[in-house]
């Protein structure tokens, strides 16, 4: 299972990156907002920025993926579970970081 530490880690080692507190958030920037991580929550919630088809796809296959509650139709919210591993939601933080300047 991935932990908040780790996807805060990663998150602040992606190039041109900039970080602030919204509501008890942790938001993650380059252009556009790709990352948001509720802080203390357990198992881990984080909202990211994802391409509409993928997100489709991944809500179809996982119950813990669902339509972002900040981001709306542009992101996806993950629980982190268990269903997605360490490596998948790392994964799905990159996505959303190359996609957050186009």
């Amino acid at each position: 299972m991935v932990s908040e530490d780790d996807i805060l880690k990663y998150a602040r080692s992606l190039d041109g990156v900039s970080e602030r507190v919204d509501d008890g958030m942790l938001i993650f920037e380059r252009e556009k907002i790709f990352l948001c991580v509720e802080t203390g929550t357990d198992p881990l919630r984080i909202e990211l920025r994802c391409d509409r088809r993928l997100s489709e796809t991944l809500q179809e296959r996982y119950e813990s993926v669902m339509e972002s509650r900040a981001l709306g139709r542009n992101g996806i919210e993950v629980i982190c579970s268990g269903q997605l591993s360490a490596d998948e939601v790392r994964d799905l933080v990159r996505h959303a970081y190359e996609i957050s300047v186009e």
